[in-house]
């Protein structure tokens, strides 16, 4: 029985054990000189080093964007209005089509030829009140409404038995709102009652 337990390994204990020992001891000191300070330190400060350079670019990349959006902003502000200047060079093409109408010779009499200068100078007009429309600005009502300060400039009071006192009574220059503001404000005849 001896020899079978040295045939299958069971009595060559002492030797194995050795082995092993060997190899832990080799693992463990490879493990130990991969993760010593100074190789610690070198792969701490290779990955300080890169995360410093991707700051940097990210910074760079950052400022040249703030650059190109002041850029692009001082640009839209530049040309802002030109939507709307574009939209008035209509009526005033209108205007000077309107003057032609008007100052042409036509076969007709010099009141059918004022007649189509007014037509002409209304629809531009109209024109006009639209293309205001689209961009917001809007008229202000004042005839027969309440003074208001905050639209309405009181140029002087009239007398009126109609009007109640402190009431729009006339309307000298209309005022205009743009989106919530006032643009001008209506310069307007207020009522001193009878």
């Amino acid at each position: 029985m001896g020899d079978e337990v040295k045939r299958h390994g069971f009595g060559s204990e002492q030797p194995a054990t050795s082995e092993i020992n060997e190899e832990v001891e080799k693992e463990v000191t490879e493990g130990v000189a991969e993760e010593s300070p100074e190789t610690e330190l070198e792969a701490t400060q290779r990955e300080l080093a890169e995360t410093r350079d991707q700051l940097m670019r990210v910074a760079a990349e950052f400022d040249n964007f703030k650059k190109r959006m002041e850029r692009e902003k001082t640009k839209l502000l530049k040309y802002a209005e030109e939507g709307l200047l574009r939209d008035l060079l209509t009526t005033l093409d209108n205007l000077d089509r309107a003057v032609e109408q008007g100052s042409v010779a036509t076969s007709g009499d010099e009141g059918s030829r004022l007649q189509a200068m007014l037509e002409g100078v209304e629809l531009t007009r109209k024109g006009l009140v639209s293309t205001l429309e689209r961009y917001g600005v809007e008229p202000i009502d004042a005839i027969g409404l309440a003074f208001n300060p905050d639209e309405h400039d009181a140029l002087t009071m009239e007398a009126s038995a109609e009007i109640p006192p402190n009431h729009v009574v006339r309307e000298f220059t209309r005022g205009y709102r743009f989106k919530d503001r006032v643009l001008r404000h209506a310069q307007v005849i207020v009522s001193s009652g009878a």
